[in-house]
């Protein structure tokens, strides 16, 4: 995607976003990619969105979704990482660690939701949240110190939705629980595990398709993910896609 114009993303995009959307101020939106390894390969978890929806139809994705700032305060067993955090707060008016730490547990939540994994630990657990109650049903106490921010970015002006997303990575072995019916939304279906280069020529997003590439590279080099690694961020400036590292 880097050096793209936005014509020529715009083309790329056609079938993901809806176009001519009024100007507007990206929301921020969390994902999460759960990763196993099988035989030494990492694989991803992904799931299909129905083809009824109108963002990113028939998509392979990972789980997640718009960040609830309400979610700062539901209690954890572990903090995230300070190097992590440090990363998820960056700079600008609006960072804080209420709002990196509302981005890393919207990630867990929406991975609830969406793929019936709760990300945490067996522990006593109660919450007025209603979207929290799946967690304490299972006595799951959400747990950040495990996560690793992956990538970030933000939809390019012209959509009729824009996020500011974060994709963040959890090791399969963090899951405390695994729904066997899946979560308690219809977002996505086909629930499946990837190995990382089927998952690049699945039926995925550009943008999907290039943090894949990403996280590829750097589980070549980090095999743990270790905390506070190179986090690229992308963005549409002076009609022009680029990538900084943070």
């Amino acid at each position: 995607m880097e050096g793209m114009t936005r014509a020529e993303l715009d083309v790329a995009e056609s079938r993901d976003f809806a176009l001519g959307g009024r100007p507007m101020r990206p929301r921020d939106a969390a994902t999460l990619i759960v990763i196993e390894r099988r035989a030494g390969a990492p694989f991803v978890l992904m799931g299909r969105r129905h083809r009824r929806h109108a963002f990113m139809p028939g998509r392979f994705v990972f789980p997640g979704g718009r960040t609830d700032p309400t979610d700062s305060r539901i209690p954890v067993v572990r903090p995230l990482h300070p190097d992590e955090e440090a990363k998820l707060i960056g700079s600008g008016a609006r960072a804080s660690s209420a709002r990196a730490r509302a981005i890393a547990l919207s990630a867990l939540r929406e991975t609830y939701e969406e793929a019936g994994l709760l990300i945490g630990r067996k522990d006593a657990f109660s919450t007025k949240s209603r979207h929290w109650q799946g967690f304490a049903e299972h006595g799951i106490r959400p747990s950040l110190d495990g996560l690793r921010y992956i990538a970030r970015a933000i939809t390019p002006p012209g959509r009729v939705r824009r996020f500011d997303t974060r994709f963040l990575a959890a090791w399969r072995d963090q899951v405390a629980v695994e729904l066997a019916e899946g979560g308690p939304t219809d977002e996505l279906e086909e629930i499946v595990w990837l190995p990382i280069g089927e998952a690049i020529e699945a039926e995925v997003p550009v943008i999907t398709r290039t943090v894949l590439d990403d996280l590829d590279k750097r589980l070549a080099t980090d095999p743990e993910l270790s905390p506070g690694g190179p986090v690229p961020f992308y963005f549409m400036r002076a009609n022009r896609f680029m990538r900084v590292v943070l």
